[in-house]
């Protein structure tokens, strides 16, 4: 599950998104990608998993073979540094940042979707079930229970007055715990046969 492109970077590949209109965020993307490469799915393609990005009959139209070849190009280019990520088992959500109440309700959002319709959509890769270890499924479950714990607490901060300043401890220690699962589904399910998903071509 590996190209050689380059990724073009955080900044320029959102105004890329933008450009298309994809109404997924970019963060979403990166874990969709990461989760897609982790995936039992041995049959899934990067096509399918970009194309997932966008609303069922909104893709994009590319209006020549150049856009088509630069359009796939930049999204391998993404791929190919989830790869890396995942290869070296440093998968990391981006570093919460501690703001005003409303900055928390967004970061929680995103989160819940960066987790849910990211990582463990990708990692589902389409299947209706998954063979793999029922300890790999249960970690799955609970970063949908992280999911759903993000999107709670968005919820509970709309209703608080005050924000409770413990609530940014919570957060960070709720990424900690995320990441954590990653790298163990990483380690044990993934890094095993890292060698084979090197060697399929796109």
């Amino acid at each position: 599950m590996q190209s050689e492109n380059v990724y073009i970077g955080d900044d320029k590949f959102e105004k890329f998104l933008s450009h298309y209109n994809c109404p997924t965020e970019l963060f979403e993307v990166k874990l969709k990608f990461a989760g897609a490469i982790c995936s039992p799915n041995v049959n899934l393609r990067p096509t399918d998993v970009i194309s997932s990005l966008f609303e069922e009959n909104k893709q994009p139209r590319l209006e020549t073979k150049d856009e088509a070849n630069l359009f796939f190009k930049f999204f391998m280019g993404l791929w190919d540094e989830m790869f890396k990520q995942v290869s070296y088992n440093e998968l990391k959500l981006p570093k919460a940042i501690k703001g005003s109440k409303e900055d928390l309700i967004i970061l929680c959002n995103k989160r819940s979707r960066q987790l849910e319709c990211g990582f463990v959509e990708g990692f589902g890769g389409g299947l209706d079930k998954l063979d793999i270890p029922g300890f790999v499924a249960e970690l799955i479950n609970s970063l949908s229970d992280l999911a759903e714990a993000y999107y709670m607490l968005a919820n509970k901060m709309k209703k608080m007055n005050n924000l409770d300043d413990n609530i940014f401890k919570v957060i960070v220690n709720m990424d900690k715990k995320a990441e954590e699962i990653f790298s163990f589904i990483i380690e044990h399910q993934v890094l095993p046969h890292i060698d084979e998903l090197k060697k399929q071509v796109n």
